[in-house]
């Protein structure tokens, strides 16, 4: 890719590459001094920090440990799984009943036009067939960036490195009565490490001065190599501090394609160069046993160069024949976080969590294309948030004879401000650089909520009820798209979202529970008010016009489910049915005059999505030697457009999937079976997708797939792990990666996902 001089300021930082080395070198160091005095961590010597540790509040995402909700939910341990969990968060989540998350391959062109089906990298998290930015994403309770799509560009939510975290919660279903809005498809909560995690001696007491974590890993698929650092130490008895980074490089994801001409009949993926860092510093003080603060700094950077081979035309002939065309993608964001939280014992909380929480996200894409016509045409696309949040929440048990309550009560504000900025050389008329697609835009959000959870025998009621102010103001309209004509639109209101869960223990080992939850969420910046027009070749007006009518999104959701805790089985069941009205749909198509192609923004009235749910695992106990251990799920959808009778495109064919665990003392084997359901024609709205081209949706096949993994434990801190992913080299396709590819496309094979690829990690703990 040639060079651009204004990616100066985007340049990876010069910092945090040397907070990796840091990290190694005090890693290196503390196992050297471990080894040189073995005796140096006597419990008699250190205090019991674990007395001082406060408990923390039960939320939903803490109660995902527990069986006391009545809602579904998933807790994936990366820590348990020593070294072996996925290298993307759609390797994390895939095994997970109707979740998914969309990962396509870097073939969106410079100047292609807006659509829901611009590809371009983990576009998302899907649960039960809503995603985007329905499906509320935090870290350590902060909220993430909202994912946009613009034209020629889509920037996504994926500013993570899964090394910094232990923990990934996930509520499926909408959870809108205690996180608001953003929850209204589900939540996932990822959970960073803390200082005591490394503490731990092997009976499980922090009495480690100093510990923490090494990890280095490479994976064949796309040719990736990583390196991690943790260290953590005790600099008193009240205060820990944890220092992380970690870096990763990979290229291109391998596709089953075989045409590797470079033009736009190629079906091997483009040359890519991918670079993420992420730098993690807690520092932890616990002043007395009845409180605990903790301050967070964290930086997540994500770097990309493509050459856009399968941009070229085969045989430039037309002015705007592409000849050459390249993109280069940043992003960073950076948090600063206060968590604190205090036990009161007083009559009006018993608990008391607050966060303060500042983000400042930044991503900027850069295309460039060399046109048969001699000109030469750059897209520059900005979006950036600043955004901070505050929160209380307290809990407090109150008991009346046989009832016992557990109130849990709070309040959230978060204020968001967006920009964007569209710049470039040789705009198409009536282009004037630069632009905004939308004007300089404040979000805020306001509520209050109270959830009881009512315990008497073997019951359990569990109301709730949340309120929501909102309000999308327009703060400049400074630069939005020149001529304007209209200016952009402010937008308030409010709305209550009310839940009721019951739980019924029938037997000690088997419950069964039902809710009703409902949510909401209000249109965004980039939906109310996005604003574009250009020609395209040869003579039609691409209009994508802004819709001040815009209503909130609302849901009524209803689940039923059954949980049976036996000795070796442990099983979930769940059927659920959510109804949505004024669902917004991005960039929907909505009419052709003449030569102009309207696109805009728009509420479906009325639609419904239904589904199934079952996961579990089996333990067979001891055998040979070893403990062997299966794992199932399964989870299958349906969607409806009420109005229309069509099916909604989002929904995920059906995936089952069975696991095998074999461990002994120093081994570990691992297989797992992944069957996706085809995503039949019945089920596929091609008119909404492919709007006014021609050709139908491509339509998946059914495939099952084989990852095999083996693990070697030399010593307890010490894990060696390799595998195989697709051991049978199956070539298959995931939906949510072709949506938007026709079905007689003659390069579909250029979205099919990796075959046969193999991977290794080494983590070495101290």
């Amino acid at each position: 890719m040639r060079s651009d001089p204004r990616f100066s300021a985007l340049s990876p930082s010069i910092w945090a590459r040397p907070v990796l080395g840091i990290c190694v070198a005090l890693a290196c160091a503390s196992m050297a001094t471990a080894q040189a005095q073995p005796g140096a961590d006597q419990p008699g010597a250190t205090p019991s920090l674990g007395e001082v540790e406060v408990r923390q509040l039960r939320d939903e995402g803490d109660y995902a440990t527990r069986d006391v909700l009545p809602l579904s939910h998933d807790v994936i341990d990366t820590d348990a799984k020593g070294g072996e969990q996925g290298r993307t968060l759609g390797e994390a989540l895939q095994d997970l009943p109707n979740v998914s998350v969309r990962d396509a391959p870097a073939r969106l062109a410079v100047g292609a036009a807006s659509s829901s089906f611009a590809r371009d990298g983990n576009t998302g998290i899907n649960i039960r067939g809503l995603g985007g930015n329905r499906v509320l994403m935090t870290v350590d309770g902060v909220r993430l960036p909202r994912s946009y799509v613009s034209r020629s560009a889509i920037f996504d939510r994926e500013y993570l490195s899964l090394e910094q975290f232990k923990r990934i919660e996930v509520i499926r279903g909408p959870a809108s009565a205690l996180y608001g809005s953003d929850g209204m498809a589900g939540v996932v909560n990822f959970v960073t490490y803390d200082p005591l995690d490394f503490l731990l001696d092997e009976s499980g007491k922090p009495t480690k001065t100093v510990g923490g974590r090494l990890a280095t890993g490479w994976s064949e698929d796309d040719n990736g190599y990583s390196l991690a650092g943790t260290v953590a130490g005790r600099a008193s008895d009240s205060v820990q501090w944890l220092l992380s980074a970690n870096r990763r490089t990979s290229h291109a994801m391998q596709t089953m394609g075989r045409n590797d001409e470079p033009n736009a009949n190629r079906t091997t993926a483009n040359p890519q160069h991918d670079g993420d860092t992420a730098v993690l510093g807690k520092l932890v003080v616990q002043p007395s046993r009845l409180q605990r603060h903790v301050l967070t700094l964290e930086r997540t950077e994500r770097n990309s160069t493509v050459d856009l081979l399968s941009s070229r035309a085969p045989r430039p002939s037309k002015p705007g024949d592409v000849l050459n065309e390249d993109s280069r993608y940043e992003g960073t964001r950076e948090r600063l976080s206060w968590d604190a939280r205090y036990e009161l014992g007083t009559a009006w909380a018993d608990q008391l969590r607050t966060v303060v929480g500042v983000q400042h996200t930044d991503s900027r894409r850069v295309g460039t294309s060399d046109l048969f016509s001699g000109t030469h045409r750059v897209r520059d696309n900005f979006y950036g948030e600043r955004a901070w949040q505050v929160g209380a929440r307290a809990e407090k048990l109150l008991r009346h004879g046989d009832w016992t309550h557990r109130l849990t009560y709070g309040a959230d504000y978060v204020r968001s401000n967006i920009r964007n900025l569209y710049d470039g050389l040789a705009p198409l008329p009536p282009e004037q650089f630069p632009f905004k697609r939308f004007p300089d835009t404040r979000e805020t959000a306001t509520a209050l909520y109270l959830q009881d959870e009512s315990v008497i025998g073997d019951w359990t009621l569990t109301p709730g009820l949340r309120l929501d102010h909102f309000a999308v103001d327009v703060t400049s309209q400074e630069g939005y798209f020149p001529p304007s004509k209209v200016p952009g639109k402010s937008l308030s209101g409010s709305a209550a979202s009310p839940k009721l869960g019951v739980l019924y223990r029938a037997t000690p080992a088997w419950s069964v529970y039902g809710q009703y939850a409902a949510g909401f969420r209000p249109p965004e910046a980039g939906q109310l008010n996005d604003q574009f027009e250009y020609l395209a070749p040869p003579s039609t007006r691409v209009i994508i016009q802004p819709n001040p009518d815009l209503k909130p999104e609302k849901s009524h959701g209803f689940e039923v489910g059954v949980r049976g805790r036996l000795e070796n089985l442990s099983l979930d069941v769940a059927a659920f049915t959510n109804r949505y009205s004024n669902l917004i749909v991005d960039a929907e198509f909505v009419r052709e005059v003449g030569n102009e192609r309207q696109f805009q923004a728009v509420n479906i009235p009325r639609a419904r999505i239904h589904g199934f749910e079952v996961k579990g695992r089996y333990d067979w106990g001891r055998v040979a030697g070893g403990r062997l251990v299966n794992t199932f799920a399964f989870g299958m959808a349906r969607g409806t457009n009420s109005d229309s009778g069509k099916p909604i495109n989002s929904i995920d064919p059906a995936l089952l999937m069975v696991g095998l665990r074999y461990d002994t003392a120093q081994w570990g084997f691992s297989a797992d079976v992944r069957h996706h359901a085809a995503k039949k024609a019945k089920d596929i709205d091609s008119e909404a997708i492919m709007a006014a081209r021609a050709g139908t949706q491509f339509a998946t096949p059914a495939a099952t797939t084989l990852d095999v993994g083996l693990q070697w434990r030399p010593r307890k801190d010490v894990r060696l792990n390799v595998g195989v992913r697709n051991l049978t080299d199956r070539k298959y396709w995931l939906w949510p990666s072709v949506y938007g590819v026709a079905g007689n496309s003659p390069i579909r094979d250029a979205y099919t996902q990796a075959g046969r690829s193999a991977y290794v990690s080494l983590v070495m703990d101290f």
